[in-house]
């Protein structure tokens, strides 16, 4: 069960970023179209109504947030393909979590490769009015991962996730 799950978060690490490097290749063919987007898509601040939020993309599509967990704040990016909620080593740190050696036993495959990631179970994590008991996570080295991932892991125990015309929504 343990090597499943593994390999599904592994699918969904490289789904996440082959979906990153796609979206810069269409921009990058279309310089007058693209500008034009990104002055339409301007992040602005979340939307928040008690225990929902709507988020709008960044200029590359991203929807940002920055999200709490037990109690101090971390920067993450939503990703549908996540299959679990990643955390960079040096946020981790920053936050009180220090994975040991010994701790670091799941294999993940990334766009920089295989590495290894300590899996975790979060207390509690915090966006907007929506709170998240107990959610699955890993601490991955800073080198595989250029954000932290707010993963299925998190949003599958909301109400509803969804994105349409350029906004995502999070109920719980």
């Amino acid at each position: 069960m343990r090597q499943i799950l593994i390999l599904a978060v592994a699918v969904l690490l490289i789904g996440g970023y082959v979906a990153r490097y796609a979206d810069k290749a269409v921009t990058a063919g279309e310089p007058a179209q693209a500008a034009t987007r990104q002055a339409v898509n301007e992040p602005r601040q979340p939307v928040t109504s008690g225990r929902s939020m709507m988020l709008n993309a960044d200029r590359m599509g991203h929807f940002k947030v920055e999200a709490r967990i037990d109690g101090r704040f971390v920067d993450f990016m939503v990703d549908t393909g996540a299959s679990t909620v990643a955390l960079r080593e040096s946020d981790a740190a920053r936050i009180g979590i220090r994975p040991r050696p010994v701790d670091y036993v799941a294999v993940v495959s990334t766009a920089n490769g295989k590495v290894k990631a300590a899996p975790m179970k979060l207390e509690r994590i915090e966006v907007g009015g929506i709170t998240v008991y107990d959610v699955q996570a890993l601490v991955l080295p800073d080198r595989a991962l250029d954000t932290n991932l707010l993963g299925v892991s998190f949003l599958s125990r909301l109400k509803r996730y969804e994105y349409a015309g350029g906004r995502m929504v999070l109920e719980q």
